[in-house]
């Protein structure tokens, strides 16, 4: 696929995609929302790919839908994706539920840490939530904004943020769409780290290297397919499958190669 509004970038073992309409505080659109899948799927498929980083180009990270967009719904009475069918499916057909819009990102087998380096509002401020981790630059604002354009709350949002950040502090984000600052979003636990903006990136690769180089990749994977199914069943299920996963998981490579590592007092050096 060309891309024009996502750049796709790959280094030492790190998949980087980057919203790239710096002119608009990389506004989401319907062909934002495609190149984005397709190179998430990129990443996916790629075995030399072993985190994925998602940021945005220049002061934002996404605003939200474009207004152009928003104001073409108006014109045309309704709501138009403004999407393919032959659209990527990254992460889809593990379960049922993740097979939708955002969703998609709970079954994918590598782990996805949004930088967020400027304003997440709308629909960026639900990929970010989306994502597995997220680091942030100091001052950076976040906001649902639903509220104000008289929507509901977008993409499961309203099962997602309860989940993250505890009920009471959903409703408040929710229910108000009020802009929040990257320093109490911190404080909610709505972001895993707060750094100055222009150490940003250089902290989410080191992370994210410690994450390719120190844990097993088929870890990685196994372990974000239960985080997430864990949503949706109960504990006893949970432990079950944990048990028989250990029993599997002991008779591989991998898993060798761990246990020497840790012997020898050395790196490891997954297959």
């Amino acid at each position: 696929m060309e891309l024009k509004v996502v750049r796709y970038d790959i280094d030492d073992r790190i998949a980087t995609i980057t919203l790239n309409r710096p002119h608009r505080l990389n506004a989401w659109t319907g062909r934002m929302h495609t190149e984005y899948r397709w190179a998430l799927q990129a990443a996916e498929d790629d075995p030399a790919v072993r985190v994925i980083v998602v940021t945005g180009e220049g002061r934002g990270f996404c605003a939200g839908a474009d207004a152009a967009a928003l104001d073409g719904h108006v014109t045309k009475g309704g709501y138009d994706p403004g999407t393919p069918t032959d659209i990527a499916t990254p992460g889809f057909g593990v379960r049922h539920e993740f097979d939708h819009d955002f969703a998609f990102h709970f079954g994918l087998t590598k782990p996805v840490i949004a930088a967020i380096n400027g304003p997440a509002a709308g629909v960026g401020f639900v990929l970010a939530c989306y994502c597995d981790l997220r680091f942030a630059a100091a001052g950076a604002k976040l906001t649902t904004a639903h509220g104000k354009l008289h929507l509901p709350a977008e993409y499961g949002l309203s099962w997602l943020l309860p989940r993250l950040i505890g009920l009471g502090r959903a409703n408040d984000l929710l229910l108000s769409s009020r802009v929040v600052y990257a320093e109490e979003a911190f404080e909610m636990g709505l972001v895993n780290r707060v750094v100055p903006g222009p150490e940003l990136l250089a902290a989410t690769y080191a992370y994210a290297r410690e994450l390719s180089t120190m844990v097993s990749p088929g870890s990685l994977a196994v372990t974000k397919r239960q985080i997430y199914t864990d949503q949706h069943r109960d504990v006893g299920s949970s432990v079950e499958e944990a048990q028989l996963l250990m029993a599997q998981m002991m008779t591989e490579p991998s898993f060798a190669e761990g246990v020497a590592a840790l012997t020898e007092k050395r790196p490891p050096n997954f297959p």
